[in-house]
């Protein structure tokens, strides 16, 4: 049985500590400050990670170097992407990440390049789209968003235009459409709460076990499914 210690806890650090205790995972530690982690701790443990970009910036070698796999759900990194998995790869620490844990979100995006596919191939269509998040949401467009939209370039050679909205304590949702002359395809993803995205951190947490090298969270779980 894996052992846990959560790297921030914010909201979605609480909401993970309760999905680890309902399925009797051990959360050895909850710290806001990650690099206080006692090694010895560290070696037995995955660090689930759901901090700040900047925080986590500054936090990864540390929990390449230390722990016996890791989780990243921060967003905002985009940027140093490679950086970041060579230097788990570097320290034979596994790791899984994704800018969305939820399953659902994970099948919107396969329903996503599905469409982005065929549309692609027609031609005559526009994609675009749109992501609501919570005031407290620190980068926009979203990490999802990103990944969305990169999945819709792919597919259909052309860049979606993407809007971002912060209001109130909305979760998340993720609108991508397609306008064509003569009509319009919309598909999208509403989140109720943050319990999806923290039951899939719990459930990437679990993958990591027996687990080398660096993932993609969707690429484990849709080879979990065939």
């Amino acid at each position: 049985m894996i052992k846990v210690v959560l790297s921030g806890y914010g909201r979605m650090g609480h909401m993970i500590e309760e999905v680890l205790h309902s399925k009797g995972i051990e959360c050895a530690a909850k710290s806001e400050n990650i690099q206080e982690t006692a090694p010895a701790l560290a070696k037995e443990c995955v660090c689930i990670d759901f901090t700040t970009p900047d925080a986590f910036r500054s936090n990864y070698r540390f929990i390449a170097e230390h722990f016996k796999a890791a989780v990243i759900g921060t967003t905002g990194w985009n940027d140093i992407q490679e950086e970041v998995k060579e230097y788990f790869a570097s320290c034979g620490t596994p790791m899984i990440y994704s800018s969305n844990y939820s399953v659902g979100v994970n099948v919107f995006s396969a329903a996503v390049e599905l469409i982005s596919k065929y549309l692609g191939a027609a031609g005559g269509y526009a994609p675009y789209i749109v992501e609501k998040h919570h005031i407290h949401k620190l980068d926009a467009p979203s990490g999802t968003a990103k990944s969305l939209a990169a999945v819709v370039e792919k597919e259909m050679n052309m860049t979606p235009s993407v809007a971002s909205i912060r209001v109130g304590e909305l979760a998340g949702t993720h609108t991508v459409g397609f306008e064509g002359a003569s009509d319009r395809i919309t598909v999208e993803h509403e989140a109720f709460s943050r319990k999806g995205f923290a039951e899939g951190a719990v459930m990437a947490a679990q993958m990591t076990d027996g687990l080398n090298g660096v993932h993609e969270f969707k690429e484990l779980f849709f080879n979990k499914l065939k």
